[in-house]
């Protein structure tokens, strides 16, 4: 059950979160941190392309869910943290993150990824796409202060748009796949 005060917009296919997946540099030996995991569309994705998955999810309802989907699927390398990833305590050992976050939290996400003492080796998010192009370095757009701190260390690009239909509920803005690796 979608809880408004979240601003959630899951990913409807798990298909379309395989070739969001396909577009990533994730291999089989990664651990990757899922922010905001929902019922599990994109986890469940990440499930069998990297060695463990750290599912963040704050709505207790959803993240029982998760859990029950995952035991369904007889997932075992998916990890579920209940807890909102601005309090979680970043790993120590190397992670990148996949994620479709809350897009209310968006640059504060960006802001402790990028700002951690083990910031992740890369990371692909679902944004806005307006707040997505202030995070790239080009001619183009305005860079926001954000994207100007971001591109010190990460090479950073949009590698597909999205469809509101893509989501449920649609969002009521356009949405990118966003992409930052480090240099």
């Amino acid at each position: 059950m979608r809880n408004p005060a979240l601003s959630q917009h899951f990913l409807k296919s798990p298909h379309l979160a395989l070739i969001l997946i396909g577009h990533s540099n994730l291999k089989k030996r990664d651990t990757v941190i899922e922010i905001g995991a929902g019922s599990g569309v994109i986890t469940s994705a990440l499930s069998y392309r990297v060695k463990e998955v750290i599912a963040i999810e704050p709505d207790h309802s959803t993240a029982q869910k998760l859990k029950e989907n995952l035991i369904k699927r007889k997932i075992k390398n998916v990890h579920v943290v209940e807890q909102d990833f601005l309090d979680y305590k970043l790993p120590d050992t190397p992670y990148k993150v996949f994620s479709n976050p809350p897009f209310h939290i968006s640059s504060q996400i960006i802001h402790k990824l990028i700002e951690s003492k083990n910031p992740p080796e890369a990371f692909y998010l679902i944004l806005q796409k307006q707040f997505a192009l202030k995070l790239l370095n080009t001619d183009r757009h305005y860079t926001s202060q954000l994207g100007l701190q971001l591109i010190q260390k990460y090479q950073t690009r949009i590698r597909l748009p999205l469809k509101p239909t893509d989501f449920t509920p649609p969002p009521a803005v356009p949405t990118v796949f966003f992409e930052a690796k480090k240099i």
